[in-house]
């Protein structure tokens, strides 16, 4: 400092700090009895509160392992009774492994999941309730906020409603062929929010859930094979029918159609009739899935014994017409009435003679 003597910084600390206040034995001797007053008597209390918390997490924890282990078991009970009957006959017609097997697995994931869900959700509250904590407001809150949530993401929670509903239903599965409206095609994946379809061509589809509004299963009960022969309108109907009779019973006998083919081949009648052509409609049910390999072979067949029988389709070659002998007046022409000379149109045509005026 100007003028004066330099103060150090520890000087001017000490000078600034407050004196401690002195406690005397007394005090100190007054306040740990009363801390152990307080411990005493609350300390029944924060053990039965920790207890009861204890408790109530063990007892969360347990019945959530029990509910998920009985649920995993369930699952896979439900997959070794599809594989049980894989590689059978009727396995090869009810079951499908594979879409069993996604079935049962997002079931059981959904199970697990909202098991879960409440089982924790519930021991939370508990939990809260054992600190004498007031949920209503708590309850209130959440309320709202699912609302809000709800409302914003309203597309996902419809698309994920739709999906396990769908899977519950059992409305469609991995293998089958279906029409969704949006697209079609072949079952993929099933999933809780989208659907994988694999077109014709190839491409994949993912479908939301909550946009499918209805949805065509090509693949489930049996199918329908329908097979239409137009052939021209002066064949013999009777002989027609006993060729496609005998087509679809040689078809009929044949591996692997006879598994295909559900029903016996019928010739349900005439579908149409031209002036140039008549239609059959024929008719089979089949497996699931195999409606146009039937309709294939089926016209392959009926088209080879009408061959062997004589019978032309239409849009084959034309039958062969035997020539007419000519006329021999078609090529002259029609007389004329100039060619009669008393005939007015004659007279009519013909000059004038010549005169001279020049002579008296």
């Amino acid at each position: 400092m100007p003028g004066g003597c330099p103060v150090s910084w520890s000087v001017l600390a000490a000078a600034t700090e407050p004196e401690p206040i002195p406690v005397s034995l007394d005090e100190a001797a007054e306040k740990a009895t009363n801390a152990a007053s307080w411990v005493e008597e609350n300390w029944s209390t924060w053990l039965n509160t920790g207890l009861r918390i204890l408790l109530i997490v063990i007892v969360a924890l347990m019945l959530r392992w029990a509910v998920r282990r009985a649920l995993t078991k369930l699952i896979e009970r439900m997959n070794r009774s599809a594989q049980a009957v894989e590689g059978t006959a009727l396995g090869g017609l009810l079951v499908n492994a594979e879409r069993r097997r996604q079935r049962s697995e997002a079931i059981g994931s959904v199970l697990r999941s909202v098991a879960s869900f409440l089982i924790l959700g519930t021991a939370g509250l508990m939990v809260l309730g054992a600190f004498d904590i007031d949920l209503a407001p708590l309850l209130a809150s959440a309320g709202v906020a699912g609302v809000a949530i709800g409302f914003g993401a309203r597309n996902l929670v419809t698309d994920f409603l739709s999906g396990v509903f769908m899977i519950l239903e059992d409305q469609y599965g991995v293998g089958d062929s279906v029409d969704a409206g949006v697209a079609s095609g072949e079952v993929v994946e099933v999933g809780l929010r989208v659907t994988k379809l694999r077109g014709v061509d190839g491409e994949i589809w993912y479908v939301r859930n909550g946009e499918i509004k209805r949805i065509g299963n090509l693949s489930q009960g049996w199918a329908t094979a329908a097979v239409d022969v137009t052939v021209r309108p002066t064949e013999d109907l009777d002989k027609v029918q006993a060729v496609i009779a005998a087509a679809g019973e040689s078809m009929a006998e044949a591996e692997p159609w006879n598994e295909r083919l559900w029903g016996p081949v019928e010739v349900l009648g005439l579908t149409e009739v031209l002036l140039d052509s008549m239609t059959v409609r024929v008719s089979a049910k089949t497996m699931p899935g195999k409606k146009l390999g039937v309709e294939r072979e089926l016209r392959w067949r009926i088209k080879r014994g009408l061959d062997e029988a004589g019978i032309r389709i239409v849009g084959g070659l034309p039958a062969q017409v035997e020539e007419a002998a000519a006329d021999p007046t078609a090529g002259m022409a029609a007389p004329s009435v100039f060619s009669n000379a008393a005939s007015p149109q004659s007279a009519a045509a013909t000059p004038l003679p010549r005169t001279d005026l020049s002579k008296p």
